[in-house]
């Protein structure tokens, strides 16, 4: 450590940040077993120990939110997660580098827009029948749809948008670990008589795998998590059949409601079961497989 100070120094933003928003912030779970009162503070409220969790699990919404929460996540993994990989394939087979450069940058784009104006730009291509993509289903004589109004349509809505969003962004770690595979392993494969298509299926696409299961882990730890400014802002009273989430049912019963106890309940409830889930597929990922988060 003394012979590489200057480089521990590069370390300690980072380590300041996860002990100030991320270890600091645990003080509060206590919250979740505790009846808070502001007057008395964290610390004098008085415990309560599991009504919180019993409030939250005899909740007429608790399963609704739940069946809302893992279906959107499940199908937005299953569908989104192999589109990132797919682009990043498919702009290492560019050869073109301008045209790399310019499909990357456009993908890449979406991802910086805040999230009311991406709203806001959902709103206008898909927002009741002024909406642009139901003129254009009007002038080939179908009738305008209910992207967002209709709950049986949100799902699909969300998960479209959060593909057109992250899948440009999230492609980019694995083009970086298609830029570390071996050269040489494409050419041999060439000199066999590997067509372009075949060395990416069976030469690149193994080589990122250990990188692709990891993600995927990492995709499970987040699986009873999502946007919920996004989905708080695409939320109406038409739709909340199946726009209401662990994470926007949390928001507004801490905030608005102001139980604070509650809401802490509804998030560690949430974060266990991500714990969960990310345990169990990274012991999947061993047992099958060499790559593993630990």
């Amino acid at each position: 450590m003394r012979g590489n100070w200057d480089y521990l120094i590069f370390v300690i933003p980072v380590v300041l940040y996860f002990l100030l928003f991320c270890y600091t912030p645990m003080y509060g779970v206590q919250l979740a077993f505790k009846r808070f009162n502001p007057a008395l503070g964290i610390m004098g409220s008085p415990w309560i120990g599991l009504d919180n969790f019993e409030k939250l699990f005899h909740s007429f919404q608790f399963l609704r939110i739940l069946n809302n929460t893992l279906l959107i996540n499940l199908f937005k993994t299953l569908i989104s997660f192999p589109i990132p990989i797919i682009l990043a394939l498919m702009f290492n087979e560019m050869r073109s580098e301008r045209w790399k450069k310019t499909f990357q940058t456009i993908t890449y784009a979406p991802y910086f827009i805040s999230t009311v104006v991406f709203v806001g730009i959902i709103n206008l291509f898909l927002g009741g029948e002024n909406g642009y993509l139901n003129h254009v289903l009007e002038m080939i004589g179908i009738s305008p749809l209910p992207f967002l109004t209709s709950p049986d349509y949100f799902p699909g809505v969300y998960i479209g948008s959060d593909i057109w969003r992250n899948s440009g962004w999230n492609s980019i770690i694995f083009i970086a670990a298609l830029a570390a595979v071996d050269p040489q392993l494409n050419e041999s494969a060439q000199i066999d008589g590997a067509s372009r298509w075949k060395r990416m299926i069976h030469v690149n696409l193994p080589c990122i795998m250990p990188v692709v299961i990891i993600q995927f882990i990492l995709q499970m730890g987040k699986m009873m998590t999502l946007s919920y400014e996004r989905i708080l802002l695409m939320q109406n009273s038409l739709n909340l059949e199946r726009s209401e989430v662990i994470s926007t049912y949390a928001y507004k019963v801490g905030l608005i409601n102001m139980d604070y106890g509650f809401s802490t309940a509804v998030g560690l409830f949430n974060n266990v079961i991500n714990i969960i889930l990310l345990l169990a597929a990274n012991k999947i990922a061993k047992r099958y497989s060499s790559s593993s988060l630990f």
